[in-house]
């Protein structure tokens, strides 16, 4: 395999009813980076029905250049047929890297085409850089149960794909009128071609809450002790607006459901306010809130890893400061004089 043959960054940009997952931007931001650090183009994928009108978009958050699949079988995601549309594109114009956003469409699309290119991927990373005079892609992730960073290369193989979980990229602010070059592809694909039909679409009823869209996250860790413990978390969090957050130890434990979950296993959050109450601090955690605007921790250990990564940090028990500020933010939200905690 000759790599001189393999230039350029793509993005998949996922689509779901007309509009472009937000991960999808978030990586066109990642992506311009690592194509202006090997001098070379930023291009994105849209595979879908009555989608070109997207590629403006695509655009205007970086892109040089967009390949657009526009034709009625691609109207609802299946494996095959997207895979089929992509493979074309890959082996037509040859990119070196290969982004995806990590979600069902995104890791399901990425394993199947690195199977049949064949080709390495990384998956669910949290970084990315690019080495500027080989083009390496180097991808990182938590590994041994987010003990540690692994960063992962794919030497032998190209293009170098990976998936990212969404928010802990940034988007690039949009440039208003930024066009670029729109290459309309085709494939001869018929819908006897495809072996799975889509026969129906359920939404979920019941829509679970959804900490990933939160302004404020309280999120609580083992060192509440209990799950009798854990109901301080619920307080500040019912006293601020926000939602509840967890640890994987707490979700494990039963104390809250997996969808409260931060951290590599579980969402990633990037709110405004972010607070780390009995949580120690392991990278697997940190990966899924470290862009959060404002990391308030509190811990009785002084020397946990939180403070490492937090902007303000209370050394203390959180049965004692919780209603404190508690107490206080009541104060504030009733518009009445508040002491200094």
């Amino acid at each position: 395999m000759s790599f001189e043959d393999y230039r350029g960054v793509w993005v998949f940009i996922e689509e779901k009813e007309g509009k472009i997952a937000p991960v999808s931007l978030e990586l066109l931001g990642a992506g311009k980076k690592l194509a202006d650090k090997r001098g070379v183009e930023l291009a994105g994928v849209i595979i879908g029905d009555n989608v070109k009108d997207l590629a403006s978009t695509v655009f205007e958050y970086g892109a040089d250049t967009v390949y657009v699949y526009d034709q009625p079988i691609f109207k609802l995601y299946r494996t095959e047929s997207f895979m089929k549309a992509l493979l074309h594109c890959s082996e037509k114009y040859k990119p070196e890297i290969i982004l995806y956003g990590a979600t069902s469409t995104g890791k399901d699309l990425a394993s199947a085409v690195a199977t049949d290119l064949p080709t390495g991927l990384t998956a669910d990373t949290t970084e990315l850089d690019v080495e500027e005079d080989t083009g390496l892609l180097l991808a990182s992730r938590p590994a041994f149960g987010g003990n540690i960073m692994a960063t992962i290369l794919c030497k032998k193989y190209r293009p170098q794909m990976a998936t990212v979980r969404p928010k802990v990229m940034k988007a690039l602010s949009p440039e208003a009128g930024r066009t670029g070059t729109l290459i309309e592809e085709h494939i001869d694909l018929k819908e006897e071609d495809i072996r799975t039909k889509v026969l129906e679409i359920v939404r979920e009823a019941n829509k679970k809450v959804r900490i990933d869209e939160a302004d404020i996250v309280v999120a609580g860790g083992k060192g509440l002790g209990s799950a009798e413990g854990f109901k301080v978390i619920h307080e500040l969090a019912d006293t601020l607006g926000g939602v509840v957050g967890a640890s994987r130890d707490v979700v494990e434990a039963g104390w809250v459901e997996h969808h409260h979950q931060v951290g590599q296993t579980g969402v990633t959050v990037t709110p405004k306010i972010y607070f780390a109450i009995g949580i120690s601090g392991a990278i697997q955690h940190i990966v899924g809130m470290k862009n959060a605007g404002l990391i308030i921790a509190i811990n009785k250990d002084p020397e946990a890893a939180i403070f490492q990564s937090c902007h303000y940090g209370i050394v203390g028990d959180a049965f004692e400061i919780i209603p404190l500020l508690v107490q206080e933010f009541k104060k504030e939200l009733a518009g009445e004089e508040v002491n200094h905690v």
